[in-house]
């Protein structure tokens, strides 16, 4: 497949024409700043509140558990937001760069990992997205969860710059009403004198697993961003890039997290929904409901966003195997092949939403570690962003069929991690020997990164032919 293929066209028209293929730099669009409400609104989704209720069950105090929440989305968006200056550099989607070091073929692992990943978040969207609906319209739960699917996939397939405007637009209005409903939570809890947390204790385990679901949950979206950021024109500084995409999805994260934290830590609610719904009634009879509706945009916004990345993912992962040309027709086929399939799995889904999303953030963080540690030395320290676009997207380029380096380190990365794991079926020996605390994320991050360096250290970087694209990490 080559830059120019039928179906490349450009982004004129309501649907978008780019798939996996190269945006030129004749096509480049939009603002730096447009990142931070986009990742903002991507990140304030109820599924996030879900984040903020692994401390408190474990007894994790109010304090504990919000520096718990806020350290590990700071480490987890810092992350994502390196990721995302890779996106103007080479005008290419997320997942299609890890070529560069997994090879076309190597790199249907990784894409594997963001599809379900993809897929994952989206069920969980569903599933509250629907529970939400239900606050205030009638209708079972799985009709409303394939309602969503269908939107999904109509906002996926109309494509990169209807998500931007719609995403940023929702961003204001909730802002507005969540701030209203934090600041009575605040002073409710935190600063009422009748009001007593019913978690106090401090452990490092509990401690250990907060932060990792907080981590794990933003250092999955590390999938995503150049996605939305690859149509930015090329000459866009790297600080601007990675300072808004960071503080857009710090924020958008870490407050409805830690939110739901403190409601967490003086309630027995333990559902995001339920959470919004009565604490907003609390204010006054009515603002429950206007919470809820309020936070609707942004799921549905966010399930549309999942949905456009599957594809992306799984197109690359044919597109490896087989060349196709990325037409509109081949990126409807991706976007509903991947509604059906989150919506399927969204109503037969055991019913204990809890415990399998903490699981599910668990896994991503153990998956997505590796990979990052790999496509960020590569990045920024091995090739400092000069690449041949033209090779990346061609299954037969210069980097290979298998990418042996990438793989080995990534593999060897998340060897090393199991026995640092800990997971509801599964606790690896270290844990159980420190009191269950996950040390997990810095070793995958420590040795995935390490190797690959000291692989690459002998490599002399390809020669680049001078009709090639290139792009330059730190312009």
């Amino acid at each position: 497949m080559a830059a120019g293929s039928p179906g490349a066209g450009t982004s004129a028209g309501v649907i978008e024409r780019h798939s996996i293929d190269h945006v030129p730099t004749t096509e480049r669009h939009g603002k730096a700043w447009h990142q931070g409400p986009f990742w903002f609104t991507g990140a304030f989704v109820l599924p996030s509140m879900l984040v903020g209720f692994s401390g408190p069950a474990l007894g994790l105090a109010p304090l504990w558990s919000v520096i718990a929440v806020v350290v590990g989305m700071a480490l987890g968006t810092a992350f994502m937001a390196l990721h995302a200056n890779q996106g103007p550099r080479l005008g290419l989607p997320q997942m299609i760069q890890s070529r560069a070091q997994f090879g076309s073929m190597g790199a249907a692992i990784p894409l594997l990992v963001a599809v379900f990943i993809y897929l994952g978040f989206n069920v969980f969207q569903f599933i509250v997205t629907a529970e939400a609906v239900q606050v205030f319209l009638p209708g079972s739960a799985n009709f409303w969860i394939v309602i969503c699917a269908v939107l999904a996939v109509l906002f996926s397939l109309v494509g990169h710059d209807f998500l931007h405007v719609f995403q940023r637009w929702s961003s204001y209005l909730t802002m507005l009403v969540f701030a209203i409903l934090s600041v009575f939570v605040i002073v409710h809890y935190l600063l009422s004198s009748g009001e007593h947390a019913s978690t106090h204790g401090f452990t490092l385990a509990a401690f250990m697993v907060q932060l990792t679901a907080a981590t794990g949950y933003q250092i999955s979206y590390a999938i995503y961003v150049s996605d939305y950021t690859r149509y930015l024109p090329e000459s866009t500084p790297a600080r601007s890039v990675i300072g808004w995409t960071f503080w857009g999805g710090f924020v958008g994260a870490a407050w409805p997290a830690a939110l739901g934290t403190i409601i967490a830590c003086y309630t027995t609610i333990d559902d995001p929904v339920v959470a919004v719904h009565s604490t907003g009634n609390m204010i006054f009879s009515g603002f429950g409901v206007i919470a809820v509706v309020c936070s609707l945009p942004a799921l549905l916004g966010t399930s549309g966003v999942n949905s456009y990345g599957a594809m992306l993912s799984g197109l690359s992962i044919v597109d490896g195997f087989r060349s196709i040309s990325p037409t509109v027709r081949v990126r409807f086929i991706g976007v509903v092949a991947a509604g059906v399939v989150s919506a399927l799995i969204a109503i037969l889904l055991p019913a204990n939403l809890q415990a399998n999303f903490n699981t599910f953030l668990a896994v991503l963080a153990y998956l997505i570690i590796p990979w990052s540690a790999v496509n960020l030395a590569d990045f920024y320290l091995v090739r400092k962003g000069h690449y041949s676009i033209a090779d990346i997207l061609d299954r037969d380029g210069r980097y290979g069929r298998i990418g042996w380096r990438g793989m080995t380190a990534f593999l060897v990365g998340l060897a090393t991690m199991v026995p640092f794991m800990s997971l509801s079926f599964y606790t690896g020996p270290v844990p159980s020997a420190i009191g269950g605390a996950d040390l997990s994320f810095w070793v995958g991050l420590i040795v995935a990164g390490g190797l690959y360096l000291l692989l690459s250290r002998n490599a002399v970087r390809e020669d680049i032919p001078a009709r090639a694209l290139t792009a330059d990490a730190f312009s």
